[in-house]
């Protein structure tokens, strides 16, 4: 993951930069509710702008497939980004053609444009090399800034790149180095932490990680599929009964790699999935048979921070509780301001994403702590799979 070119290596002044950026934002009646991809495409947009670069920036937004929607309209992105960046920003109403060719045109050089939707033409997801074509004739370099695309072989990550000279951006080049230490070359012991509902979901995920970590840390409703397997009574807990085969097996797996699967010693459990419902701690052997498991409890919360006192390297996605509604927000705040203290003294690298991730991680007030906070959701989980990413390796190979 460490191959691949970045904007110290092209020459930009005076030249027209394609940037593929992520400014797919959650919006509420035309208003912007989190602008956290827009920050961190800032650093990439100045450094090409105060060298001298015309600055073409695209994104997708939605998915219109291949419709021009108004309500998915890069418009008042655009405003926002100039906002962001102090400076008037102009739009074109389209992202190839006449529309693009002109506002491009009027670049002088520090210039920046913001291009239509990419996917409001089909040509986009489907990769197709004319619509790729047609991109890269309005630029004369491309650089890739949206790590949270690369897994999607589209026209604007993966097709432009056979057609101009390529590099990553600031944001891309970080995601990339950071994850190529936690997993490409980590530090030992290595953990992984993975939770959130459904073990179906992350089957290659576990299959990846349990390959590769020392310790591989599983919670949320994962941890009760686990449970089940084992023969464990879980009350009414969320689980994937049908799973369990697939659970038996991860854990075979993990015996024969070397690798120490944790899970829950106690839990926290209600009859009510609500905002502090009557809850109480009991050890796995007596869960209640009309109650669920909605978080860890305190010795699972000592024995995991006491495991990751040893630990050099943790990667993490998934939160180990239903942390979304009070108190059970308990074991993941805890262990994630573990996980962040470590990092403050310098004993561990912390690399996490996925949208809940990222949520819980900011419910614990950490996400700055951490080494690294991917806000990619579905590449972010492609990479933990260990699959290569297509916008990545175009990068690698241009």
């Amino acid at each position: 993951m460490t191959d691949f070119k970045t904007i110290d290596d092209i020459d930009v002044a005076g030249k027209r930069i394609f940037v593929r950026l992520d400014l797919n934002v959650p919006m509420k009646d035309g208003v912007i509710t989190d602008s956290t991809r827009i920050d961190r495409s800032l650093a990439t947009l100045k450094e090409l702008s105060e060298k001298g670069a015309k600055v073409i920036a695209t994104s997708h937004y939605g998915r219109p497939k291949g419709e021009v929607v108004g309500s998915m309209s890069l418009r008042p992105v655009a405003a926002a980004l100039g906002h962001a960046l102090g400076r008037d920003i102009p739009f074109a109403a389209d992202c190839i053609g006449p529309a693009a060719e002109n506002a491009i045109s009027r670049l002088n050089d520090s210039d920046i444009v913001v291009l239509e939707n990419l996917r409001f033409h089909a040509g986009e997801e489907g990769n197709d090399p004319v619509f790729a074509r047609q991109l890269a004739g309005l630029a004369d370099i491309f650089v890739n800034d949206a790590f949270s695309t690369a897994h999607r072989a589209h026209a604007s990550t993966e097709g432009i790149t056979h057609h101009l000279p390529s590099a990553a951006g600031r944001l891309m080049q970080a995601e990339l180095t950071a994850l190529s230490n936690a997993l490409g070359a980590p530090k030992h012991p290595l953990a992984a932490l993975v939770g959130g509902a459904k073990i179906s979901s992350k089957m290659d995920v576990l299959g990846n990680l349990v390959a590769q970590a020392d310790v591989v840390i599983i919670g949320g409703g994962m941890a009760n599929t686990f449970l089940f397997a084992q023969g464990i009574d879980i009350g009414k807990s969320l689980c994937e009964k049908d799973m369990a085969d697939q659970a038996r097996d991860i854990l075979t797996r993990a015996a024969e790699a070397g690798c120490e699967i944790v899970l829950p010693l106690d839990a926290t459990v209600a009859t009510a999935f609500a905002e502090n419902a009557p809850n109480k701690t009991v050890t796995l052997d007596s869960v209640p048979a009309d109650a669920m498991i909605l978080d860890v409890g305190p010795a699972s919360v000592n024995d995991v921070v006491e495991r990751l006192g040893q630990c050099k390297t943790i990667v993490w996605n998934g939160p180990m509780g239903a942390f979304e509604i009070s108190p059970f927000d308990v074991g993941t705040n805890a262990v994630a301001r573990e996980v962040a203290r470590l990092t403050r003294a310098g004993q561990m690298l912390s690399v996490a994403g996925g949208g809940d991730t990222v949520a819980a991680l900011a419910n614990a007030g950490v996400v700055d702590a951490f080494s690294y906070v991917s806000t990619a959701g579905g590449a972010f989980l492609e990479w933990l799979e260990g699959k290569q990413l297509p916008g990545v390796a175009a990068l690698e190979t241009s």
